[in-house]
């Protein structure tokens, strides 16, 4: 279900239908067999329950005349109100964050990946279990999933996931630590990175896969992609790139969730030029697009954001083989008007080489002239720089090459970082 005060005719900026498909989506993700969905509109918020008496008594009846063993509303419940809701609808219930959180759990395969899942679901249960203790001290009662322990085993638990927390973070600090190692070594190894970001669904995987030949896990459902995968690109000037697939953001993510990630999402943070891909054929694209942005800017990129077209921001607008022509030809006419933007579908290809071409001119526009002189037996970063920057002139002499190359100032520092005899 997806409560919604009647006061409002769109939740966020989002058309209450397509929040309903969402959440319905989420849990299929997990295998949930759907036996009913709706939109709860409510006069306003309970404290007790999130929803009226009711609401309340007649989703009651429908739990058990349809043998519903799992409730997801899709909100923040508190954990009084999920308790509370447990015990009237004797069914289990899951919140957002929670269903979020076992989907993850679900999909994590590398050990980072699962790492970070735990980390944000300790972070989840430490602070319910907080709230919970003061209901407690309150009440002198039992917490359901806990079956009734008393104020000592409480304290014990806190003290337990507390300690498991602090674990998690130092080994998320390693793989921190890890990361920051391979992408030293890509800049040895030096190729610049095109990171693709994007809602959750709207297509990053399947392009992903068109790009580089792989077969990332691309399906219709949410959080497809868990798991960062890095691949190499040939671009037309025929320079390499790093692609690199990142897990796809979603509406009212927990910043907890953020922040588990965050060792992921960093990929983004080191990228040349970031991918938006977007599903330009959902109903809810333009709320999808600015839930992307805030997840962006909270990861410190809010510069990239702002900057638009001028910035390394390229927006892909994916999926026009699902629009009608109408609305197909007005994407691709707004498209052709940004120089950032490009209208195209991963599924057919549609528009993939013009993806690849604005990231190739997006590469080069950033390149400075700069004048290096290589010692002749570095054939090798010789032929680099011809590789990878436009060679304006060269002048040789008995012992070094001087060239006039324009490269990009990241790779220029990957070629000083290669090798330190620049002069």
């Amino acid at each position: 279900m997806h409560p919604v005060l009647k006061s409002e005719a769109l939740a966020n900026g989002r058309d209450v239908e397509a929040r309903l498909d969402e959440a319905v989506g989420l849990a299929a993700a997990i295998d949930l067999t759907i036996v009913h969905s709706e939109v709860v509109k409510l006069a306003r918020l309970r404290p007790a329950t999130l929803l009226g008496s009711g609401a309340v008594e007649r989703f009651a009846k429908l739990v058990e005349a349809m043998e519903i063993g799992v409730v997801v509303v899709d909100a923040a419940l508190s954990p009084v109100q999920q308790r509370n809701l447990e015990r009237a609808l004797k069914a289990k219930v899951i919140d957002r964050t929670g269903l979020i959180l076992e989907i993850f759990g679900a999909r994590a395969r590398t050990r980072e990946g699962q790492l970070q899942v735990e980390l944000a679901s300790l972070t989840y249960q430490r602070s319910r279990l907080v709230r919970s203790w003061t209901h407690l001290e309150r009440q002198r009662g039992g917490f359901g999933f806990l079956g009734g322990p008393g104020e000592s085993q409480l304290e014990m638990d806190r003290r337990l996931i507390g300690d498991r927390i602090v674990k998690l973070k130092g080994e998320l600090d390693d793989v921190k630590r890890t990361r920051a190692l391979h992408r030293r070594a890509r800049k040895r190894v030096p190729y610049p990175i095109v990171a693709l970001v994007g809602y959750t669904n709207a297509g990053k995987s399947t392009l992903f896969n068109r790009f580089t030949r792989s077969d990332v896990l691309a399906e219709d459902m949410l959080f497809a992609t868990l798991d960062p995968t890095m691949r190499q690109v040939k671009l037309p000037s025929g320079r390499s790139v790093i692609m690199s697939d990142t897990v796809g953001f979603i509406s009212e993510l927990p910043t907890h969730l953020v922040a588990a990630f965050r060792a992921t999402l960093e990929e983004v943070l080191e990228a040349d030029v970031v991918v938006h891909v977007r599903d330009i054929a959902h109903p809810d694209s333009d709320a999808q697009k600015h839930d992307v942005e805030e997840v962006l800017r909270d990861l410190g990129l809010g510069g990239m954001v702002d900057a638009g077209d001028a910035g390394k921001l390229i927006e892909a607008r994916n999926k026009i083989d699902l629009l009608d022509p109408e609305a197909r030809a007005q994407v691709a006419n707004e498209a052709e008007r940004r120089p950032a933007a490009v209208a195209l579908s991963a599924m057919t290809g549609e528009g993939c080489d013009r993806l690849l071409a604005l990231i190739d001119r997006r590469l080069a526009q950033s390149r400075e002239v700069v004048e290096l002189s290589v010692d002749l037996a570095d054939g090798a970063g010789i032929a680099w720089l011809y590789r990878h920057g436009e060679v304006l002139e060269r002048r040789d002499d008995e012992h070094k090459a001087h060239i006039r190359v324009g490269l990009s100032d990241a790779d220029r520092a990957r070629f000083e970082t290669r090798k330190p005899r620049v002069s």
